[in-house]
Formats: structure tokens, C-alpha cells, sequence
């Protein structure tokens, strides 16, 4: 059971950190369509460049061993920014499939978090997995 964990976690955060690598990248410089997309959500250009570099230093953080509160907090900023992505696409009218990636990446995150390894938990998410994993 435990190794079928690891490998959901670890193919979940590998199919997260390269979609939030490429999706920052193309945000902190701006192209691969990035400036309609925004634009047509009404929201302002200088948001890709803030949400880009968030999400390549929580990549970052995400991979890194240790640390095990910043991992929290990347996780927390990927659910929002995803979920807010989801819910904006669909708050102005657009085409379900346009908030497909979104939606991807956002379930990507829980299940990447949900699956992480004890040693990149926090200390209070150690006990509730310990107790989980002797359930299981």
C-alpha cells in the first residue's frame, strides 16, 4: 500500500511541477497565449507575471526535500490559484474545455498533496496519515 502511494504521489507531482513550470514560464514571459486568456478574464497582464514566478518557486519548493511548512504553503497556492483559475473561466461564460487544464492542474495538486510522503509532511498532517495508514 505504501508504495502504491509513492508512485501516485510522485507521478502526480511530476505531471503538476511540469505543468506549473511551463504555465509559469509562459506567464512570467508572456506568450503561448497567456495575454488573451488573461485579458478575456478581466483581469490585469501584470497578474502573469506575479502568479508565474509563484509558481516556479513553488515547484521549486515542492521538489526539494525538506521544508515542510513552504511545501504547505505552495500546495495552498497552487489550490487557490487553479481554483480560481476554474472558477473564472466559468464566471464569465467561457466553454467548459477552456477550464479543463485548470481543473487538471487543481486536481493534480490535491491528490499530489494527499499522496505526499511523510517525510514532506507537516507535523500535525504526520499523525493524521499515521492513523490513516494503520486504518488502511
Amino acid at each position: 500500500m505504501k508504495n502504491r502511494n509513492r508512485i501516485i504521489y510522485w507521478v502526480t507531482t511530476i505531471f503538476l511541477s511540469i505543468g506549473m513550470t511551463a504555465g509559469g514560464i509562459q506567464q512570467i514571459f508572456q506568450i503561448g497565449g497567456y495575454n488573451e486568456i488573461v485579458s478575456a478574464l478581466g483581469y490585469p497582464l501584470y497578474m502573469l507575471s506575479i502568479i508565474g514566478t509563484w509558481k516556479i518557486l513553488g515547484v521549486i519548493v515542492i521538489l526539494v526535500p525538506k521544508f515542510p511548512l513552504f511545501k504547505e504553503w505552495a500546495y495552498a497556492g497552487f489550490f487557490f490559484v487553479m481554483s480560481g483559475a476554474l472558477i473564472s473561466h466559468l464566471a464569465v461564460g467561457q466553454e467548459f474545455s477552456q477550464a479543463i487544464p485548470s481543473m487538471i492542474l487543481l486536481v493534480s495538486t490535491v491528490l499530489s498533496w494527499y499522496f505526499r510522503p511523510g517525510e514532506r509532511k507537516f507535523e500535525s498532517d504526520k499523525a493524521r496519515s499515521h492513523l490513516r495508514d494503520q486504518a488502511s
